[in-house]
């Protein structure tokens, strides 16, 4: 399984904004910073994080997002399933799709199907708080001074 770009960016984006803690606005530009990718991309994702109910935007001058939820309120395994686009690991997966001979005989989708199931399980144990307990190293990663966090 391999997760988007997309949900890659939601999940790094939810964990910046741990490390700053929900008492501090962050701006998309200094997330784009801290990992260097586009402002853009991450534009699309901060507004659907917000959609979900992860994260709180602040308009107008000073504003900026952060936390909306404590990160032990955020389950990983939810993130995943709200930002990524399908789980169609193979063809016969997408009913709407499948153009595969052997699906109605095949014991591979199940195979594939409970493996799936497991992967996302094991997702549902962690939560942002989970993947936040070194946030002093984490910090220094991303270059945040002590003063700023």
């Amino acid at each position: 399984m391999r997760l988007t770009v997309y949900t890659d960016y939601s999940l790094r984006t939810l964990m910046y904004l741990g490390v700053r803690g929900r008492e501090n606005l962050v701006t998309i530009q200094e997330i784009a910073n801290a990992y260097q990718i586009s402002k853009n991309h991450l534009m699309k994702v901060t507004h659907d994080l917000g959609k979900h109910g992860y994260i709180e935007t602040i308009r107008g001058r000073g504003g900026g997002i952060r936390l909306a939820l404590e990160p032990e309120q955020i389950n990983i395994g939810d993130v995943v399933r709200k930002t990524e686009d399908d789980f169609h690991l193979v063809e016969c997966f997408n009913p709407e799709g499948n153009l595969c001979k052997i699906s109605p005989e095949c014991r591979l989708k199940f195979a594939l199907g409970e493996a799936l199931t497991a992967y996302l399980a094991v997702l549902d144990t962690y939560t942002l708080a989970d993947v936040l307990v070194s946030k002093d190293i984490l910090s220094e990663l991303f270059g945040i001074t002590q003063t700023s966090k």
